[in-house]
């Protein structure tokens, strides 16, 4: 009980102001194309353990690295974020997926611009500061390696290394597949992974960019396979550092327990889409 005395008064004018602040804190908004964006999700609950976070994955629109008609899906894109800040008026939006943001990155800031982006591009520039043999891999969708704004990272960031591009078909559908606890064989991975390994000339690739958010989840399962020791760049934490820069903190706050929504614009995750959602406390809220 608080009782009646000065120090129970305290209290409550502190809880009254913890939850005052909380109330007019905005909610950060991660969008994906499915559940990759949860890596980053992830790393962005412990650098803002204050803030309510919104999941969007547009699975119907999965995967994006197969899209051809690049209009098309910017116009997509476009049009989901219109009615999301509509709708939720989000502090800031960390866009998780790299084929998304290298496509219409430009263009969502230009649209709304009110709003901060936190994009996710291929982390090319860290690979060529860390990489010893010059030798670096970027394991990407198919999307993003065809992208000009990737080749403009190369060029600006690595164009001293020998950087191979590898677009893969399948992985981001296995990576899907794999964290919902479905079984990938070792064949077909190894398959998609393969083209990173080189060797030239006595050097081999010492670091694979994982430029795509999905691939972190298989992340052991690319060590056990590779057939050499490499470095796996992972972003996660470094997209979730720059939003923590752009949303402004809270003095005093308790760190936020309960379940955050999760919107699917197929309005039908499957039932180990759902559990896998519950252990990052998440819920499946209505489409748009």
């Amino acid at each position: 009980m608080d009782g009646a005395g000065p120090a129970a008064t305290s209290r409550r004018q502190r809880r009254y102001r913890q939850t005052r602040a909380r109330a007019d804190m905005k909610p950060v908004l991660v969008f994906d194309s499915g559940i990759g964006g949860l890596t980053v999700l992830r790393e962005a609950r412990v650098l803002m353990p204050e803030r309510h976070f919104i999941y969007v994955a547009d699975d119907a629109g999965f995967p994006y690295g197969g899209w051809t008609d690049e209009a098309a899906l910017k116009a997509r894109i476009i049009g989901l974020f219109a009615d999301l800040l509509a709708q939720h008026d989000p502090e800031v939006c960390i866009v998780a997926c790299n084929t998304a943001f290298t496509l219409v990155g430009a263009d969502l800031r230009a649209a709304f611009p009110q709003m901060r982006f936190v994009g996710t591009v291929p982390a090319i520039k860290p690979a060529a500061e860390r990489t010893r043999s010059g030798m670096v891999s970027v394991l990407a969708t198919p999307g993003t390696v065809k992208r000009a704004y990737t080749r403009d990272l190369i060029q600006s960031f690595a164009a001293q290394c020998d950087v191979q591009l590898v677009g893969s078909q399948h992985l981001a559908a296995m990576a899907e597949a794999y964290i919902r606890g479905e079984t990938v064989e070792d064949a077909a991975v190894l398959e998609e992974i393969a083209p990173c390994f080189r060797e030239v000339d006595g050097r081999r690739t010492d670091i694979v960019v994982l430029a795509c958010t999905h691939y972190p989840f298989m992340a052991n399962v690319f060590r056990k396979l590779a057939p050499w020791p490499v470095d796996w760049l992972d972003p996660a934490e470094a997209i979730a550092r720059q939003a923590r820069r752009l949303v402004p903190a809270s003095e005093s706050y308790v760190p936020l327990t309960g379940i955050d929504p999760a919107i699917f614009t197929s309005a039908a995750p499957d039932f180990s889409t759902r559990r896998l959602l519950q252990g990052f406390g998440l819920t499946v809220s209505p489409p748009l």
